[in-house]
């Protein structure tokens, strides 16, 4: 008896994600940039719950058991700061990604998706591309596709550069926008804290702003390329050596729309982390800590002296994948 028959629902999990690098290149004539990027899934996760309806709807809510539900940005017009709801309509990426996943098998299907958000929205770590892989995951199920991950993932890349590493998990090169993945083999674990930020950031504004910071610079963005040595050091999980080699092109333009970012990040490598940085487009930081022990104890004393939420968290993590119920759970 499958899960869906059982339960009359299929829920499934997908990953966060970090950047360890982060390079842009140039502005493209399409508007967007080559990137080089190293991806690590983190242990910290979404969770989609696909439900069978009668009709041909397409339903997203928010579970009561979500860390986050809303987040605040500055008007750039105005100054001030707004607080914008997690939107739970047809451009909502969940939405989107069931509604893909039906057309390509051809049926009108209507689900309820019930998404449980433990990854900061607006934050730079790829949380709504992490609902957008688990709802393909969970519909997939639901819908008895019989499609693989990686068949899934060329789906996926229709929704977002980063949904199909979401789906796939682990850690990767991600060249192009970010969507051509080179997966790692990794032996070890790293451990990071992740502090989110109360504001959010939208990431075409800090491409943005990374574009007119260059100009005024009278910088020449290169082609960009990943430092080997980099990759090897996660490879192999060897946090000392990754601390010296982080880097992330877009930290400059984040830390300049919110400047908060650079006090946080001094911040916590006076309490003991290798390395902090701005996870992704931001506004996240995220800090390599030696250990799971040290990242524990970092997490501790952020928290105790500046009063933020501190987030200790490992990877490489496992992609998209089913949740397994037994009877009686």
């Amino acid at each position: 008896m499958k899960d869906s028959e059982f339960f009359g629902h299929v829920t499934a999990v997908a990953p966060g994600k970090v950047n360890m690098s982060l390079r842009v290149g140039p502005l493209r004539a399409d508007g967007y940039h080559d990137v080089a990027t190293l991806y690590l899934a983190v242990s910290l996760t979404e969770e989609v719950t696909a439900a069978p309806r009668e009709d041909e709807a397409i339903t997203v809510s928010l579970s009561e058991r979500s860390a986050f539900t809303d987040v605040q940005f500055q008007d750039p017009e105005s100054g001030e700061t707004v607080t914008a709801a997690i939107p739970l309509d047809e451009s909502n990426l969940a939405h989107r990604a069931a509604t893909l996943l039906r057309q390509r098998l051809g049926h009108r299907r209507g689900v309820d998706l019930t998404i449980t958000k433990n990854v900061p929205v607006a934050g730079g770590m790829g949380g709504g591309s992490a609902d957008a892989a688990a709802t393909l995951v969970a519909c997939s199920a639901l819908w008895e596709a019989g499609l693989s991950k990686e068949q899934l993932a060329e789906l996926g890349s229709e929704l977002g550069a980063d949904v199909p590493f979401a789906i796939l998990g682990g850690a990767a090169v991600g060249q192009g926008v970010g969507d051509e993945l080179s997966p790692l083999l990794t032996r070890g674990e790293l451990h990071l804290v992740i502090v989110p930020s109360n504001t959010g950031l939208a990431t075409p504004e800090v491409y943005r702003r990374l574009d007119v910071m260059r100009g005024d610079a009278e910088v020449e963005a290169e082609e960009p390329v990943l430092d080997p040595d980099l990759v090897r050091a996660v490879s192999t999980a060897d946090a000392e050596l990754i601390a010296s080699l982080m880097s992330n092109d877009l930290q400059a333009p984040a830390v300049s729309m919110v400047p908060s970012l650079e006090d946080m990040m001094d911040v916590g490598l006076v309490d003991g982390a290798l390395q902090g940085m701005v996870s992704g487009s931001g506004p996240s930081v995220l800090f390599l800590a030696r250990d799971a022990e040290s990242a524990g104890q970092l997490a501790t004393r952020l928290e105790d002296r500046t009063s933020v939420w501190a987030i200790p968290v490992s990877g490489p993590a496992p992609g998209a994948h089913l949740l397994t119920h037994r009877p009686g759970e």
